[in-house]
């Protein structure tokens, strides 16, 4: 299971990554990167879930815990305010999207590397 958890949890970080970079870089926000948004957020809750159930209790009201479940609601915001921008079809909304994209990402890079980090000392 800890093999699964690891694979998702990174597949999430790659694909979040690919998503919101190449969003800032091309300028836009589009389809596609709308696709990879929610495909790095089924990665993430799929590897959270798994890693939630190999830790004994479950969810744990800590650093990593609090962090982790904010990421992944910040997440589903963003997927879900990227899909309003794109209904929408705003150029304006569409071409500064990138600005939350960006912190949302920084966010959830924190739990992350916090769990890599708990993870890799014990």
């Amino acid at each position: 299971m800890l093999i699964s958890a690891i694979i998702t949890i990174t597949l999430a970080l790659v694909f979040y990554t690919v998503g919101v970079w190449s969003e800032k870089i091309q300028g836009e926000l589009k389809k596609w990167h709308l696709a990879v948004f929610y495909i790095g957020l089924i990665f993430d809750t799929t590897g959270t879930t798994i890693m939630s159930k190999i830790a004994s209790g479950g969810f744990k009201l800590n650093f990593h815990g609090i962090t982790g479940l904010l990421a992944i609601i910040l997440m589903l915001f963003h997927a879900i305010w990227a899909t309003v921008v794109l209904v929408k079809n705003d150029a304006k909304a569409k071409a500064n999207f990138h600005k939350l994209s960006i912190v949302v990402w920084i966010i959830w890079l924190i739990p992350f590397i916090s769990g890599a980090i708990f993870g890799m000392s014990r």
